[in-house]
């Protein structure tokens, strides 16, 4: 089964070139008087993590934050929520969490069942149950089926349970009948925790990437070696199958089990956007020969490829951000004359692709709003460089989010009575709660068009759709788009009441990313609308002048560069020594905001998480008068050590290598840990992160708030979660806890 994102690697990260021009030298460390504090579980490090705590925690006391709380909380426990599914053979499976079950259920259920207003759930395994009988936190990552026989139902799985919520996994066998892990003690495969990832090669044989039993890391953190494990021996002996050098990213194996097309793949992920492809022929490896930036995906007899940036072959430009296909056996063989499937322009790029059993789902993006296109592989149009048969699927309102993927391409087609033409459909946008569909594609039965091409119809209905948190009528959304100071036009979505007073006094909430080709687009949130749009200032009596109306809150996403809205070069054009577009265009979308009345610096806000906390870190330090307030979580903040930190190495791609003198000197321009300054009026700020967090780690956090709280800058608070790992929470509490700080801490700040 195959679906793949076209922007990203299906590797951690938040999101980095190992390459350059490296001097003899490494550029000199500044003054650093909190290195201590990089000491993640020492004891007095831990007791000043207790403190700021304590001291935050006092802080959001009252105001109604317990309120707003379990407002949140309501929202992420509700038990009408979509349980979304995966299906394999004839069960579809989900994994819940709601108050009931904080950690989690591992269910499946039937067809049939799910249709209904109350399916009946078979459940696997109870996370908070196996936490409890065996004193661990498990957070549950997802499971991997073994493939099993012709006609026989899936059994065995590779559960992936983290012990605090960090990256670093364990994988366990587990039987589904059974309803059980399969024990050690008689075979059963139980890997130790760590970084890496696990492919079944057989129902015997797993080939495993791991950084446990003394296989050694990168420089990255990440799993070097790739081996082969036979039932009921250990890591440590295994033969070794695979590995990359230590300055690469890392190393990961899988086994594509596609009957007819079974295929052992590895990849040397050299850094986060550049990576070498290879298919074992022969007991060799043999390298896919595609330059390292484009991304190659295998499926069945195609292999398809996704320039990062122009690729010239056989005196053929295909541009970046483009699809291309070629038949697999093909262009081993040195037969290099790929078909185009899509080609972007100035306002569409391409976010990922999903097989269904005869067709290729296309999701794309129109200044940022989904269409999809249904391409089959049947029908070329206008010979062999022309393209597949494309259709668009009529399912994309203006300004939402909508994504199709397969089911089950593997299978039977439609006409033997299987689903593998089928396809989910997920709808949603900032005031339209999330809907999902499933859909069928077949070609259709009439003549060929004018074009020559055979057209495909779908028929999709709804499955299940989500309730409405608040009250999402009252909003409107519109899009709008900020100059850059280079001139570059940068969309936003803005959601607001409808109605809204432009006079500069909204309470007003700017939200971004901006980085490793990530795009951010429409999506419901219950949380957003009930802790910031729903909440209303305190009304006035109007003797100071100002609008004596109580008012509600404003939500704005910005679509800055470096994400991946516009494809990879939009990317690529905020990447290392680039990196200020990102910024100036975050401060662009600011700036218009306050210009048409919306806001005012008073009234305004960012938040942002991992390197959307170095984004407003950087607003913190480089506009401090654009911002009330800054809430930055999980964040980067010290680039001159971030490379030593967790596993800051392997983003070196796109910010750069600090040790390099040369880089450096554009690095630490957008360094907010180095851009601190006295006599300056900075934001109210609130910085928080996860003691387990071992993508960034919660040190430069610490850092941030111990310089800005020594250097005597007022309103810095921080708070430090115990669990949770990049994502800060591992529990519908405890994301419910962390949201409601960042959005009351905001509240406070803006509304008065």
């Amino acid at each position: 089964m195959t679906t793949t994102a076209a922007d990203q690697a299906s590797v951690p990260g938040p999101g980095p070139d190992t390459s350059g021009t490296a001097s003899q030298e490494a550029a000199p460390e500044p003054v650093d008087e909190n290195v201590w504090l990089e000491d993640i579980y020492g004891e007095e490090q831990l007791a000043w993590v207790k403190e700021q705590n304590s001291r935050t925690e006092d802080l959001l006391e009252g105001g109604g934050y317990a309120e707003l709380e379990a407002a949140i909380l309501e929202v992420l426990d509700s038990t009408d929520r979509i349980a979304m599914v995966g299906k394999r053979g004839d069960w579809y499976y989900n994994f819940w969490k709601d108050g009931q079950n904080p950690k989690g259920l591992w269910r499946r259920t039937t067809w049939e069942s799910y249709c209904t207003d109350s399916p009946q759930w078979d459940v696997l395994l109870d996370i908070d149950e196996l936490s409890r009988t065996e004193g661990h936190e498990w957070v549950f990552h997802g499971a991997t089926f073994l493939r099993p026989d012709a006609g026989e139902p899936y059994r065995l799985a590779l559960l992936a349970l983290s012990p605090d919520g960090g990256d670093a996994n364990r994988y366990r066998e587990f039987d589904v009948e059974a309803r059980g892990f399969v024990d050690p003690a008689h075979g059963g495969f139980d890997l130790p925790t760590a970084k890496g990832n696990v492919s079944w090669l057989d129902a015997d044989t797993l080939l495993v990437a791991s950084t446990a039993d003394g296989l050694p890391k990168t420089a990255s953190s990440y799993a070097r070696t790739a081996v082969t494990l036979k039932r009921g021996s250990s890591l440590a002996t295994a033969p070794r199958l695979f590995e990359v050098p230590e300055d690469h990213m890392m190393a990961l194996v899988a086994h594509d089990s596609t009957p007819g097309f079974e295929r052992t793949f590895a990849v040397d992920y050299i850094d986060f956007f550049n990576r070498s492809n290879f298919v074992l022929q022969d007991g060799g490896w043999v390298q896919i020969d595609v330059p390292t930036d484009v991304n190659v995906s295998a499926h069945r007899e195609w292999l398809l490829f996704r320039p990062q940036q122009d690729w010239v072959l056989d005196g053929i430009t295909y541009p970046s951000g483009a699809l291309l296909a070629a038949g697999f056996e093909d262009y081993l063989a040195g037969v290099r004359r790929p078909t185009v499937l899509f080609t972007p322009d100035a306002h569409t790029s391409l976010q990922s692709w999903s097989w269904t059993r005869n067709f290729l789902l296309l999701n794309l993006l129109k200044d940022v709003s989904s269409e999809i296109r249904v391409l089959d592989p049947s029908w070329a149009a206008g010979g062999e460089e022309g393209g597949w048969a494309a259709t668009t699927l009529d399912a994309c309102p203006p300004l939402h989010d909508v994504n199709a993927y397969a089911v089950d391409d593997e299978d039977a087609g439609p006409a033997d009575g299987g689903a593998g033409d089928d396809f989910w459909l997920v709808a949603t946008g900032f005031t339209t709660p999330t809907t999902l569909m499933r859909g069928t594609l077949e070609r259709a039965q009439a003549e060929q068009d004018d074009a020559g091409t055979s057209g495909v119809v779908s028929r999709q209905a709804t499955v299940k759709a989500s309730p409405s948190f608040f009250a999402d009528g009252d909003y409107e959304v519109e899009q709008h788009f900020a100059v850059s100071d280079d001139g570059t036009r940068v969309p936003y979505f803005q959601v607001a009441p409808r109605g809204l007073a432009l006079d500069g006094q909204n309470p007003t909430q700017l939200s971004g990313y901006g980085g490793f080709e990530v795009s951010r687009t429409p999506a419901y949130s219950g949380t957003v609308g009930r802790a910031w749009l729903e909440r209303r200032t305190p009304h006035s009596d109007g003797s100071d002048g100002k609008d004596p109306h109580s008012r509600g809150g404003v939500y704005v996403v910005a679509n800055i560069r470096g994400g991946g809205e516009y494809g990879p070069a939009w990317h690529r054009a905020a990447l290392k020594e680039n990196r200020h577009r990102a910024y100036e265009d975050f401060a662009a979308v600011a700036r218009d905001l306050i210009s048409r009345g919306v806001t005012s610096p008073r009234r305004l806000g960012c938040v942002g998480g991992s390197n959307g906390g170095l984004l407003v870190g950087n607003m913190l330090t480089r506009y401090p008068e654009l911002f009330r307030a800054v809430s930055c979580g999980v964040p980067l903040l010290d680039m001159r050590r971030y490379t030593k930190l967790s596993a800051g190495h392997s983003w070196i791609a796109e910010y750069g290598d600090p040790d390099v003198p040369e880089q450096w000197e554009y690095i630490r321009t957008f360094s907010p840990y180095h851009l601190l300054k006295d006599a300056v009026e900075y934001p109210e700020t609130f910085i928080w992160t996860a003691t387990s967090d071992d993508r960034v780690g919660p040190v430069q956090a610490r850092k941030m708030a111990a310089r800005m709280l020594a250097m005597g800058i007022p309103n810095v608070w921080f708070h430090e979660a115990l669990e949770g790992g990049h994502a800060g929470a591992s529990d519908n509490r405890q994301a419910a806890a962390l949201q409601a700080r960042s959005q009351h801490f905001l509240w406070k700040a803006l509304a008065g």
